[in-house]
């Protein structure tokens, strides 16, 4: 009996043993750096249960030892917290960190960019290769409708609602922005406002010449001149599209037809792009000018000109310079090697 005794006791002994040392290792693991040697982003679809979650998490190598990590999971009430959604987890992560991942909901907030001046046909173009959005982009987006700036989104979020939130966000600033604009405006509506954004941003990448741009078109309204934007005859051409393979011609100027501005008095129909916030603010807020003309400068920017005469002389130092570069290209000057150079005495000391 008493060697029974001893027996028993030894075994429950290494029981204990055993135990402890399997509660050792199990920590140890949960807690120490894990197996993942690069970034991972890993997605997980609402209603993921904790064992999907784990074996995930097992195959992209964030957990090298699942069994012990779920049971230590359940054990401290971390698997009834486990958050949907995408998440970010980076390279030697230990499972502990990557359960306070889990359980925090902060997800992956992916970035989606409408440019300024960018028409609603190229924006889809380019967002249909966006990552994790789901569902059909809407049948009608309207042009201009979409406020120009970057979007953030998770992995899941539906077109539909993505766009909604574009269309919500320049409804709430143009409306804001004509609740303040300046007085005497040529502008009878918040949606001429947007029409005449969208051509500014159309003429000038830069922030800094909205506010001239602008008041250009806003002096033409006021007197009854055709705005003659060579964007709204590119957008009628390209129907909607905003891009042309080729040159604009004089001829195209005499295009018969609703946005070419050069043909019409006033403002097209609807916008020709998605203004962003700058060139909204530059329509309704704009600075005070007598400008009616403006024409590339041939260094990225415009200059500005109050008369025909001064715009003409504008035009001409344009063509000029064109001319130059031109010639430029076809015969460039090659400065000599010093092979080629005479030999020169030196210079006294």
């Amino acid at each position: 009996m008493r060697r029974f005794s001893r027996w028993l006791a030894g075994v429950c002994a290494a029981l204990v043993l055993t135990a402890g040392g399997a509660g050792w290792w199990s920590w140890h693991t949960y807690t120490t750096p894990g197996p993942l040697t690069t970034e991972q982003l890993i997605y997980f679809p609402p209603g993921s249960g904790s064992r999907t979650i784990v074996d995930q998490l097992h195959k992209t190598d964030v957990l090298a030892h699942p069994l012990p990590f779920q049971l230590l999971e359940t054990l401290q009430g971390h698997t009834t917290r486990y958050k949907a959604g995408e998440y970010r987890f980076p390279p030697g992560i230990s499972p502990q960190a990557a359960s306070v991942i889990l359980r925090s909901g902060k997800t992956v907030q992916r970035r989606l960019v409408v440019i300024e001046g960018q028409t609603v046909a190229a924006f889809r173009a380019a967002a249909d290769t966006a990552p994790g959005l789901i569902g059909d982009w809407p049948e009608n987006i309207p042009e201009g409708s979409l406020l120009a700036e970057t979007w953030f989104y998770q992995w899941g979020d539906s077109r539909a609602a993505l766009v909604n939130r574009m269309q919500a966000a320049l409804t709430t600033e143009l409306q804001r922005l004509w609740t303040a604009r300046a007085p005497d405006l040529p502008l009878k509506t918040p949606d001429e406002a947007l029409v005449l954004a969208s051509i500014v941003e159309k003429e000038t990448g830069r922030p800094d010449e909205h506010g001239r741009v602008a008041s250009v078109f806003l002096n033409r309204l006021r007197q009854g001149m055709p705005l003659q934007s060579d964007p709204t005859v590119i957008y009628a051409l390209s129907d909607g599209k905003g891009t042309l393979d080729r040159r604009l011609l004089r001829a195209d100027w005499k295009l018969a037809h609703p946005y070419n501005t050069y043909h019409i008095t006033g403002l097209p129909p609807t916008p020709i792009a998605n203004p962003g916030r700058a060139a909204l603010r530059a329509v309704l807020q704009p600075p005070q000018t007598d400008d009616l003309y403006f024409v590339a400068d041939g260094k990225g920017g415009h200059v500005f000109a109050r008369t025909l005469a001064q715009h003409n002389r504008n035009v001409a130092a344009l063509q000029k310079l064109r001319a130059a570069n031109r010639q430029q290209a076809e015969h460039p000057v090659t400065a000599p090697s010093h092979a080629d150079m005479p030999a020169r005495k030196a210079a006294p000391q």
